[in-house]
């Protein structure tokens, strides 16, 4: 009789427990759902789904579940018969409908912008581990124990092979974007920000890479993973600094995205994992760049400025019409010319180029003015005598030193300036 009262008690309990746990996962919105209802949502509002499934799974563990089986043990305490048979078959539905989300979000498409929020997914089981041990210790319970487990599994695993999926996009982005002004392309802005997020889950990703043994530390494979990143953004840029048909404004692409990506890396935790080599590799490609910008772009103008190779006197040629150097007064003439002509062009040009970061603008800046300025002031100086006495000096000497370094400041700036204004003054 006793055990007949017994049965019936377990009965009731798993008939009215199990209702009252399936009603209070309803009230806080749990519901079942299948890889393709996932598919199908919107990306917005998957991401608040899953907010609110690691809440609910939290709750659920910490509050319910623990709750009901503090429940069942208190009331079957030295009963005759497996209360965690019962406890198991009371909760097994709840459970069921609780994991099948987390399982359909680990199934479905795979995609850049889920790692995050797998990562969050299976942060929250490996927190809930012990926990969910406690609640379903027990053989009886063993099934949702090994459900739970397999789901942390599988998160790891999708979260590992869109590390390998985000990698390959990385590479293989054909966008035709082309960032007219050469500064930084929205694929360098996005991967950099990606690979920040990455480091504010660090510890998560220790946890996950521990779930596929390698032999490696984790901080090394956090490290390959990030520099295999990083490796696949420079091949892309590369790849897309090709589209340009001017060879200068190529250059100037690959200095300021190379260089937002070595000062991004110096300002986050991403410094420590990719090391000192990576960060000085990376500024010698900045430098390498930024010099053959300025070997491209100004080799006309400093051309210009050159009289080797020049023609001298020829027979009709007066010596008022000569300089101390033997070239001729029209040699000096076509020089200033095409000098005025090649920085009216560059200006007009490269002030509608973007360098971006304003240490990086101003360096450029200065470093063509080290090398353009004394050689335009020793080139007046030199030969400024057999065209400043003539009817019409800013025909020729157009640009006092004085102004050519004031307009290269507003090289790089994005800005449509009008013609420069001529300041003679020698």
């Amino acid at each position: 009789m006793l055990q007949n009262l017994q049965l019936n008690l377990s009965s009731f309990f798993r008939e009215s427990r199990g209702s009252a746990l399936e009603s209070s996962l309803r009230k806080l919105g749990v519901e079942k759902l299948t890889k393709d209802d996932v598919q199908k949502m919107q990306w917005e509002a998957l991401e608040a789904k899953i907010g609110n499934w690691i809440q609910f799974m939290r709750i659920a563990v910490k509050l319910l579940l623990a709750g009901e089986r503090k429940i069942c043990d208190q009331i079957f305490e030295g009963a005759n018969f497996n209360r965690d048979q019962c406890f198991a078959e009371m909760a097994t539905n709840s459970v069921v409908t609780l994991l099948s989300f987390g399982d359909a979000v680990a199934k479905s498409k795979r995609s850049p912008e889920k790692l995050f929020v797998l990562l969050d997914m299976y942060e929250v089981m490996r927190e809930l581990q012990s926990e969910i041990e406690v609640v379903f210790e027990g053989k009886a319970c063993s099934e949702m124990r090994e459900t739970a487990l397999g789901l942390t599994k599988r998160l790891a695993q999708t979260a590992q092979e869109t590390f390998a999926d985000f990698e390959e996009a990385v590479e293989k982005d054909a966008s035709k974007t082309i960032v007219q002004d050469g500064t930084v392309h929205p694929l360098t802005s996005y991967v950099i920000n990606y690979v920040k997020f990455l480091f504010d889950y660090q510890s998560t990703l220790k946890l996950l890479f521990q779930e596929f043994e390698t032999g490696s530390e984790t901080e090394s494979q956090l490290a390959v993973v990030t520099t295999r990143i990083m490796q696949a953004l420079q091949n892309n840029l590369d790849g897309k600094s090709k589209q340009y048909k001017d060879p200068a404004l190529t250059h100037l692409f690959l200095m300021n995205n190379v260089h937002y990506m070595v000062r991004s890396v110096r300002r986050s935790e991403a410094k420590d994992i990719l090391g000192d080599d990576w960060i000085q590799r990376h500024r010698r490609i900045v430098q390498q760049n930024a010099n053959q910008y300025k070997r491209v772009a100004w080799a006309k103008v400093l051309q210009a400025l050159s009289v080797q190779g020049a023609p001298g006197s020829t027979g009709s040629s007066t010596p008022a019409d000569l300089n101390s150097s033997g070239v001729s007064r029209a040699v000096i003439k076509e020089r200033f010319k095409a000098f005025n002509t090649q920085f009216e062009e560059l200006h007009a040009k490269q002030s509608l180029w973007i360098v971006p970061d304003q240490e990086l603008r101003e360096s450029l800046r200065l470093a063509i003015a080290e090398v353009l300025l004394p050689a335009y002031r020793s080139f007046i100086k030199r030969f400024g005598n057999l065209v400043g006495s003539g009817k019409n000096p800013l025909k020729y000497i157009r640009y006092s030193p004085e102004l050519v370094d004031k307009l290269l400041n507003e090289f790089f700036e994005g800005q449509q300036y009008g013609e420069p204004k001529h300041q003679h003054r020698l």
